[in-house]
């Protein structure tokens, strides 16, 4: 059944992106512009509260534009022109395929996994319906279902499990990348297509923190916001396709996490920058009515899922974390003081000027190489070029986004994990990619610029300056091409390595005593174990509310040496889950209950605990 559903799902995607095509979309955007389509209308489902009719409906759809399409084109009513497969292509499906066989093969270990990310993929597809205010296994209630919305549709066909949901996860990234293909001045140079090739490949680099096998979004933001520029640069001459692609993406950017308002903020800037030199006016009184109205208009579209997201939000849940809120702000400015402000900020300058941080290395080479690229392009094979303006701009944003992210640190977290720039790595990655996106874009641009042929039909393998340019071009093709292979299965290793490491983490050992429940349930539950760490960080409870779908799971580390504390502590449960062996808790279980308890699930009874087999479920 699950091969069955995933050629469904995979039909309704190629019948998503030929629709995309017979609107006159990009080749390349064709494939996100599907996705995105697809999560917008989910989105609508699942906010009338008809999320599992929706998924069949927008599923079947697709499937059905396909159909039409083969018919219109067998009748011959229908044409698309196809340029044909290129070296990045083959790059693209062969390596896609290896990374998504590799997710499909990874267990779920970060601790944002549990606390919202997989728990509300696994709500929606368990339950059909988005949380309400009784549904507190959801914490994070404010934070828009964008992604998770797509992965419900994906394992609500293929089933439901860790790997389906990483896989989804990155069809959707990898659909985003393949967008930065439309960018190429000449598609048919394997030197400026395999430097693109290279510099996805590189942005994992950056990525590192949470890599690929997590559902975080961080990464997603920053392929969508490149995805998102390329379509407002591509489609320059189509005001009215430049407008729906805005308004599209920016609209979904802000339905993946609250954070999206900055990279929608680049869009619209870029976009406004797009109108005023494309849109022509006699009189700049009209032209700048003509600019603003299309600004607006597009911007006030791409909001509206947004607002309604908002407000329901406002109407569902009397409080929210990470809600958008002025009092919430002052709330916690009040709490944390002058001090508190100065304290956070002087970590965070500490850290972004300490060359030890990736993001600071990011910061830095990106800067070296386009400058270095500028000087050597300019008075080397003089040519001028943007280089310099572009990283300026690129700069600004970054300087901005540190502002911003102070804020989120000084305004929305607790001070103890403020204090400690909790996630400060993880959040910088998006802008540091975003960046080495857009530069490289601009850079292959004025690579191919620079060739000695500037007549694209006119290039062949005899159309070099000279022998030696020939020469240093099919090597530098070469050597860019073997870097990007590397680079590439340097992640995909790396991914194998961190699921071979994470053999017995938590997550891991929990499936080795006891299958997940799919039910939601009150059920209390106990889950024994001996990190400290992972109790005190509420890992343990947050996992355990999304393996047991329960929002009454507690973890504990430390035992009482008191017989009558001891069972009062284990009463209050109904099951107790052990899924690594507890010195403290076979301790007192052997001395108050004359039990040995290595490891397993067990009911709580009278007097005593039976275990239950590794196939049981919660009920």
């Amino acid at each position: 059944m699950a091969i069955l559903g995933l050629i469904f799902f995979c039909l309704a995607l190629i019948g998503y992106s030929s629709a995309m095509r017979w609107l006159h979309v990009n080749p390349y955007l064709t494939w996100i512009t599907g996705i995105l389509v697809q999560i917008n209308l989910l989105y609508i489902f699942a906010m009338l509260d008809w999320l599992r009719i929706g998924i069949w409906v927008v599923t079947s759809l697709g499937v059905l534009l396909l159909g039409l399409r083969l018919m219109l084109g067998y009748l011959g009513h229908v044409h698309f022109h196809y340029e044909g497969i290129h070296l990045f292509d083959i790059w693209m499906a062969f390596l896609g395929l290896v990374m998504a066989l590799v997710l499909f093969r990874s267990p779920l270990v970060h601790y944002d996994n549990f606390s919202h990310w997989a728990t509300i993929v696994k709500f929606l597809t368990y339950t059909g319906h988005l949380p309400g205010a009784s549904d507190t296994i959801i914490s994070f209630t404010s934070y828009p279902p964008a992604t998770a919305l797509f992965m419900t549709q994906f394992v609500t066909f293929v089933g439901f499990s860790s790997g389906a949901m990483l896989v989804a996860q990155f069809a959707l990234i990898w659909a985003a990348s393949y967008a930065i293909f439309a960018t190429l001045r000449d598609r048919t140079r394997g030197l400026n297509s395999m430097l693109l090739c290279l510099v996805i490949a590189i942005s994992y680099v950056f990525n590192i923190n949470i890599r690929l096998n997590n559902l975080l979004v961080d990464y997603v933001l920053a392929v969508l916001t490149m995805a998102a520029l390329v379509g407002t640069f591509i489609y320059r001459h189509r005001p009215r396709m430049q407008a729906a692609h805005v308004a599209l993406f920016s609209g979904s950017l802000l339905l993946v996490k609250n954070s999206a308002a900055f990279f929608v903020a680049i869009v619209a800037g870029y976009y406004l920058y797009m109108l005023i030199h494309n849109i022509s006016a006699k009189r700049w009184f009209k032209k700048v009515l003509k600019v603003s109205g299309m600004w607006l208009g597009t911007l006030l579209v791409a909001v509206l899922p947004f607002i309604w997201w908002e407000v329901h939000v406002k109407l569902t849940f009397t409080t929210s974390k990470h809600e958008i809120s002025a009092s919430a702000y002052q709330s916690q400015l009040s709490h944390d003081g002058m001090t508190g402000l100065l304290s956070i900020s002087q970590q965070f300058l500490k850290t972004i000027f300490s060359l030890s941080s990736l993001s600071t290395q990011g910061f830095l080479a990106l800067n070296i190489l386009l400058i270095g690229a500028w000087a050597i392009i300019k008075y080397g094979c003089h040519h001028p070029n943007d280089l310099l303006k572009i990283i300026s701009w690129l700069d600004l944003a970054s300087l901005l986004y540190y502002f911003s992210l102070l804020g989120m640190y000084v305004l929305s977290m607790p001070y103890d994990e403020a204090i400690t720039l909790d996630g400060f790595e993880r959040y910088m990655s998006t802008i540091v990619i975003l960046n080495l996106f857009i530069g490289a874009i601009v850079l292959v641009r004025v690579i191919d610029e620079t060739f000695y042929e500037q007549d694209f039909e006119s290039r062949s393998p005899r159309n070099f300056q000279s022998i030696w340019t020939k020469n240093g071009y099919q090597l530098a093709t070469f050597l860019v091409m073997f870097f990007a292979v590397i680079m590439m299965y340097s992640e995909i290793n790396g991914t194998n390595f961190t699921n071979h490491y994470n053999r017995r983490p938590l997550p891991v050992m929990l499936t080795k005593i006891a299958k997940p429940t799919t039910n939601l349930n009150n059920t209390k539950i106990l889950i024994v174990d001996p990190q400290k760490v992972e109790v005190t960080t509420y890992y343990a409870g947050y996992l355990a509310n999304y393996y047991f779908f329960t929002n009454n799971t507690t973890g504990q580390a430390v035992f009482s040496k008191s017989a009558t504390t001891f069972k009062k502590n284990i009463n209050q449960y109904q099951y107790i889950a052990v899924p690594k062996y507890d010195k403290s808790f076979a301790h007192g279980m052997y001395k108050f209950y004359h039990q040995r308890i290595s490891t397993g699930l067990f009911k709580v009874e009278s007097g005593h605990l039976r275990q239950l087999s590794t196939t049981s479920k919660i009920n």
